[in-house]
């Protein structure tokens, strides 16, 4: 996608009124300028970052490619600001045989602001349309204020620096709007694969006799490993209570599976470079085991049999999205719901303790 034409308007000590009003004249003399185009209209979404690292952020949403939003409005924070600086850009670019015009509002404000952000926010977003608050960087009283205006929130567990603590935002977010996480959606590929694996109905049987749960995670996203696990345990009637960690903050545990079988759970802390899962291991009582592990191009799959004597090797295709591709599908989620999630997100809870 190549862009047409950007329009911008800019303005120092300003208002909300004045920037909405900067829009609709924009807008028109687009349409004026390019008759054809039209204003996308699926999503807002409001971001709230800190200004040092707001290039970060923007590069991360150049990325996510054709999911992105229709209106997007980013609340700058500046330490000792006062006024509200804004920038207003239109941009029209041709998908198909369409040519849509979307819009960016930049806000530098202050922390006095964030507190009743909603009242600068609501005359910038496009009315009855899904509106998502992402704040990468914390400020709880600006998402708090948000949601008085939001009905999606997207986040990331893996931003909390104790795995508890990610999974306690979340939940505390839950019962108030539709949740995104991010974390739950960087263990996709991995559910997907196990559901896949688990899928003939001769394998099913397997399912009862799991002994066996070791998820092996990049150092800060035990959060990630947390929800796969508590995923099984909601989708396989598992009783979750909480793992221990260790000095090096590795978590282990054994939970009640079906009947008296026992699982044990290990969450084991590997180098990896990019956020999220490096592999997994799943266990029966007989004593088969099947490994998936990220590799080039794909997920390397090893499955041993009971007697240890026999093994048996495969690629799973699918390159990683990468964290560009793990925002555009946090947008795209935030017109959809997964009701897998709440009760993942619950036994993810208990084992958390």
């Amino acid at each position: 996608m190549s862009a047409i034409a950007d329009s911008v308007w800019t303005a120092s000590d300003t208002t909300p009124d004045a920037v909405e009003q900067a829009l609709r004249d924009m807008l028109v003399d687009r349409h004026t300028a390019e008759p054809e185009s039209v204003p996308a209209r699926v999503l807002n979404l409001v971001a709230v970052v800190d200004k040092e690292w707001s290039g970060e952020i923007a590069n991360r949403l150049r990325q996510v490619g054709r999911n992105q939003p229709s209106r997007t409005i980013v609340c700058q924070v500046e330490a000792g600001r006062q006024g509200i600086d804004a920038q207003v850009s239109v941009a029209v670019r041709g998908e198909a045989e369409l040519t849509l015009a979307r819009e960016l509002v930049i806000l530098d404000v202050g922390p006095q602001h964030l507190e009743h952000l909603e009242t600068i926010v609501d005359p910038l977003v496009v009315t009855d349309l899904p509106t998502l608050v992402w704040s990468p960087h914390g400020h709880d009283d600006a998402v708090a204020a948000l949601l008085k205006i939001a009905q999606i929130v997207l986040l990331d567990g893996v931003d909390e620096f104790d795995a508890a603590d990610g999974l306690a935002r979340a939940a505390a977010l839950v019962d108030r709007a539709i949740v995104v996480d991010l974390a739950w959606l960087r263990s996709v590929p991995w559910r997907e694969r196990i559901a896949a694996l688990f899928d003939p109905p001769s394998e099913r049987v397997a399912l009862d006799r799991l002994s066996g749960v070791t998820i092996r995670h990049e150092q800060g996203s035990a959060v990630v490993a947390l929800l796969l696990v508590g995923w099984l345990a909601s989708r396989l009637g598992w009783t979750a209570s909480p793992l221990t960690q260790d000095a090096l903050g590795q978590w282990s545990g054994v939970i009640r599976g079906r009947g008296l079988q026992e699982v044990r759970i290990t969450l084991e802390r590997v180098p990896l470079r990019v956020r999220g899962l490096a592999g997994l291991t799943l266990e029966t009582a007989d004593g088969t085991s099947i490994s998936l592990d990220r590799d080039r191009g794909g997920l390397a799959a090893v499955r041993t049999d009971e007697s240890g004597a026999r093994e048996h090797r495969w690629t799973i295709m699918g390159a990683s999205r990468g964290e560009g591709g793990i925002l555009g599908e946090g947008i795209r989620q935030a017109m959809l719901r997964d009701p897998v999630y709440r009760p993942s997100l619950t036994a993810a809870q208990e084992l958390a303790g």
